[in-house]
């Protein structure tokens, strides 16, 4: 079977699907590989190291598209205008990525009237045996970690309590709002940088992850259950969300930095953070909304951007994960080898609906949408 690796074309994406280490990989399982041309350059994987690993370099987009069993990317395939990546698929060929599937509606619609059976990295069951092939919590981890590191770079303090020949300053206060993959991370970082951590998920679940992590665990009795299951948050009752606003603002005003990570099932990001609860954190104090690519969870957040009101910083970058696109493609790529590796028979990828993992991961097959959330989305 031909795998086809195509170049992103999202603004600012520095990823590729796979990297040279992958395709070797693929290649020894029996697939054919052909990448299109440039497509790691960005992240310093160029033409030359895949060739090296064995696969194709291929410049016509359209050419390697129509010739591809399976597709990869990091993002949804383009359907607009200039690059239509869908049209250019044979109906019956595999898609497999990070499609985001209730962000890109348009993608999905696409894919299901060309045939592709496409494949979302992003809603693989958060299980052991699929742990290996998770892209999500992959970029998430690097999401939290990055996110720490724009903070303490913006920041007017130190983050670790320092004796100097002037005297002892204090270490920074950091509020950690979402314990998912990010959020742990972001408190794992934070410590690691010397800082003080408190954390808060409306899951009570995870309050022993938190601690172990090196957090201060803070938290509301809910009168509802918040887990989703798989990991992932569902939407508090309007009494639960009166208790968190009471939570939230008390614990801003008291802390140095604000970290967000918050999504509704893993896509969607709640509005936590009100205008008015920034106008009360201390002038100097930072902002980080790493839920800004669902929206964000400060209302005063604007994605792609960093704003100051009344003193504090608000910083809301998208896809942090292709600001270190080296070790994130890397990750990636080894994320779908696992998912291929693990259909793979007699040098083909086998498709198996009675497979839990194909059943979760499944978007589109055979002309129809057959995720559940994402016909939803779509009616």
């Amino acid at each position: 079977m031909r795998i086809a690796v195509l170049k992103e074309t999202r603004a600012g994406e520095r990823r590729v699907a796979l990297t040279p280490e992958s395709c070797k990989k693929l290649i020894a399982a029996g697939y054919e590989i052909v990448v299109e041309t440039g497509a790691g350059d960005a992240a310093f994987y160029p033409d030359d190291q895949y060739r090296q690993a064995g696969a194709a370099v291929e410049p016509d987009a359209a050419r390697l598209l129509s010739g591809a069993d399976i597709v990869l990317k990091v993002n949804a395939p383009t359907v607009g205008p200039g690059r239509n990546e869908v049209e250019c698929m044979r109906p019956g060929a595999y898609y497999l990525g990070s499609l985001m599937p209730l962000r890109n509606l348009d993608a999905v619609r696409a894919l299901a009237a060309r045939k592709v059976t496409a494949f979302a990295t992003d809603a693989i069951p958060r299980t052991t045996r699929a742990q290996s092939m998770d892209t999500l919590s992959a970029m998430n981890n690097i999401i939290g970690y990055k996110g720490v590191l724009l903070a303490a770079a913006e920041l007017n303090k130190y983050f670790p309590m320092l004796m100097t020949a002037a005297g002892m300053v204090f270490p920074a206060k950091v509020f950690v709002v979402g314990a998912a993959v990010a959020g742990l991370q972001a408190i794992a970082t934070a410590r690691r940088l010397g800082a003080t951590v408190t954390a808060t998920d409306v899951r009570p679940e995870v309050k022993e992850q938190i601690e172990s992590v090196g957090a201060k665990y803070v938290g509301i009795e809910l009168k509802e259950s918040a887990s989703a299951g798989g990991g992932y948050a569902k939407e508090l009752s309007d009494e639960d969300k009166a208790k968190q606003k009471e939570l939230l603002a008390e614990q801003v005003a008291q802390v140095d930095v604000v970290l967000t990570t918050a999504l509704i099932g893993g896509v969607f990001a709640p509005r936590l953070l009100t205008s008015d609860m920034v106008r009360k954190m201390r002038p100097g104090s930072v902002i980080v909304d790493l839920a800004a690519d669902g929206g964000g969870n400060c209302e005063l957040s604007r994605p792609g951007e960093t704003v100051e009101v009344g003193g504090v910083k608000i910083l809301a970058p998208l896809n942090l994960p292709s600001t270190m696109p080296t070790h994130a493609s890397l990750l990636f790529g080894r994320n779908l080898v696992a998912f291929l590796q693990a259909f793979t028979k007699d040098k083909a990828f086998v498709f198996d609906l009675n497979d839990d993992i194909q059943q979760g991961a499944l978007i589109t097959h055979e002309g129809q949408v057959v995720h559940a959330r994402t016909k939803d989305a779509l009616k």
